[in-house]
């Protein structure tokens, strides 16, 4: 396992070494980014609803381009899926906003 976070529902997600090769993988931009995905679930911006149960965490990394971090919470226990980063933000705000 790579490290732990606690979410703002107050529950542990993990970023799991396999999650993290494919995130670099497939997103090479976010390879010096960890800390900064982690940041993103215990302090995002804005979390909105995935179209699958799953949460998107957001956090603006520098004018108009935003980091979202996908994940999902099962009880007490969570863990990331996917990271990425976007400048299509209306995109986002057309999903249900979880919080704030």
């Amino acid at each position: 396992m790579v490290a732990t976070v606690i979410s703002k529902h107050d529950i542990t997600i993990r970023l799991t070494d396999e999650r993290w090769a494919h995130i670099i993988e497939e997103h090479a931009e976010l390879a010096e980014l960890q800390a900064t995905v982690l940041a993103a679930v215990e302090t995002p911006t804005h979390i909105f609803a995935g179209n699958a149960g799953e949460l998107m965490a957001t956090q603006e990394i520098e004018l108009g381009k935003w980091l979202v971090v996908v994940y999902r919470e099962i009880d007490r226990d969570g863990f990331i899926i996917t990271a990425f980063l976007t400048r299509r933000r209306r995109q986002l705000e057309r999903r249900k906003q979880i919080w704030p």
